[in-house]
């Protein structure tokens, strides 16, 4: 048995099989995915998992060299902001639009559907090296 926070086997797939450059996905209950891109389906109800919960075991087994969010997300959801600002201290996270958000979402490796029920709370992760 995985010594490491992260027990979902898909999930840990991915992730293990993530180059530099590569996107993952952290997404809420609402977030669109484009045809073509693989979905890791975690949600089972409202809010569970959530996202700050999903982020902070992906984080323990992913190298992040730096992370895109939705500039909307510091207004309308100023608490996934301050979380991800808390779990990914030193790494930077740039900001588009939703628009251009959703559309980057297609060149992912893989979208993490959470049960979070909060506007924006979306993140691409973009892995590092550890190296």
């Amino acid at each position: 048995m995985k010594k490491t926070p992260l027990l979902h086997g898909e999930l840990s797939r991915v992730i293990a099989g993530l180059g530099h450059g590569d996107m993952l996905v952290i997404g809420d209950a609402g977030l669109p995915v484009p045809p073509g891109t693989p979905c890791i389906d975690l949600a089972l109800t409202r809010n569970i998992p959530g996202f700050a919960d999903t982020l902070r075991v992906v984080l323990s087994e992913m190298q992040v060299e730096q992370a895109l969010m939705a500039q909307e997300t510091a207004l309308a959801s100023p608490d996934i902001a301050a979380a991800v600002a808390a779990l990914m201290p030193g790494v930077a996270v740039g900001q588009l639009s939703h628009e251009q958000f959703k559309a980057l979402t297609a060149s992912a490796r893989a979208i993490v559907r959470t049960g979070q029920f909060t506007p924006y709370a979306n993140i691409i992760l973009i892995a590092g090296v550890v190296f």
